[in-house]
């Protein structure tokens, strides 16, 4: 699937859609069924539900996770943190200078400079020790709280696509409440308080988990790292109850299907869960509790799209970036929208 398109020019989602002369719920949403595809609005998707779907969104918000960074050369980098470790430790991906790309040349050991004072050590590989790494575990000296220093000196990520300034509240979704991500959760980032009163008056529950996503760093593709998620036990049991009933439980983004796939046993039952995944799923392992999928659009090789397989399955994939490829579908976290219901 992943070699089957070429993102087009000017297909990147340059700035937010508010800045481009739109409503959040305002940007493309393409409807995708074995049947076909049809193209409608973001603020249509109550219309492409049924009374009894469930949707179910993670409720993590965005950090301001991005530092400016002094190296011991003097040159200044930028560091994203993807999270923070049960025993403090930060996870981190160093940066080049011109931010287009991890510095994969960063050594064990070597340490640079936050603002505010203190300095921050790269200690190994993340999750896997040895050089070379994109992320790194580190340590702060003397200790430091991520989120404070973040919340103090941070701003939020940004990709070489994205022009002007954007704003910490550029980067939330109306419905997050649970600090955590190092960037957004961008499939729930066209919905509205209004259009969440029209799904519940459709009769569309809106139920809510946690997963702090870590950095993307969309240059290299890899699969996500470790990310600490929270299933609860009221979300658990609707989503059994949904599925018992005939309904479709739909994710709202890869994070919630993540989330929600590692709380579903080899049974298909979903039980409340708390700590951290490291579930990749694919077409070797494909969902067995989310039924339907709204996201956005991911680049060519992103890993991303082995995850959309494996809920609706390569051939509907491949069906709606070859249609997001004619009808120029903005691509990121600021584009457009697609909606699986294989």
């Amino acid at each position: 699937m992943t070699s089957t398109f070429t993102l087009p020019p000017e297909s990147e989602a340059t700035a937010p859609p508010e800045r481009r002369g739109l409503a959040r719920d305002g940007v493309r949403l393409m409807a995708v069924r074995p049947d076909g595809v049809a193209h409608h609005h973001f603020h249509d998707l109550p219309d492409l539900l049924e009374p009894g779907d469930l949707l179910v969104v993670n409720t993590s918000a965005t950090l301001p996770a991005r530092l400016d960074v002094r190296r011991r050369d003097g040159v200044p980098v930028p560091l994203h943190v993807s999270t923070t470790l049960d025993d403090g430790d930060w996870v981190v991906e160093l940066r080049r200078p011109a931010n287009d790309g991890p510095d994969l040349g960063a050594e064990p050991g070597s340490t640079v400079e936050l603002p505010g004072g203190g300095t921050l050590r790269l200690l190994a590989g993340h999750p896997h020790p040895g050089r070379g790494s994109r992320l790194w575990r580190a340590r702060p000296e003397p200790p430091a709280s991520a989120r404070a220093v973040l919340t103090a000196h941070g701003r939020p990520i940004t990709y070489g696509y994205l022009r002007g300034r954007v704003t910490l509240g550029d980067t939330q979704n109306v419905y997050a409440t649970e600090p955590g991500s190092a960037e957004n959760a961008s499939a729930g980032r066209p919905f509205t308080d209004r259009l969440l009163v029209r799904l519940m008056a459709r009769g569309v529950p809106v139920v809510p988990l946690v997963l702090h996503a870590g950095v993307s760093s969309p240059e290299l593709h890899e699969p996500p790292a470790p990310e600490r998620f929270v299933v609860p036990g009221v979300t658990a049991r609707l989503v059994t109850a949904t599925r018992r009933a005939g309904g479709r439980v739909v994710a709202v983004g890869t994070t919630v299907t993540r989330a929600l796939e590692s709380a579903t046993g080899a049974d298909g039952l979903v039980r409340p869960a708390a700590g951290w995944t490291d579930l990749v799923l694919g077409p070797e392992r494909p969902a067995r509790a989310v039924g339907g999928l709204v996201t956005g659009l991911h680049a060519p090789e992103a890993s991303h799209l082995r995850l959309l397989e494996a809920v609706a399955g390569p051939e509907l994939v491949e069906r709606a970036y070859d249609a997001a490829v004619a009808e120029r579908y903005l691509w990121h976290e600021y584009g457009d929208s697609m909606l699986f219901l294989p």
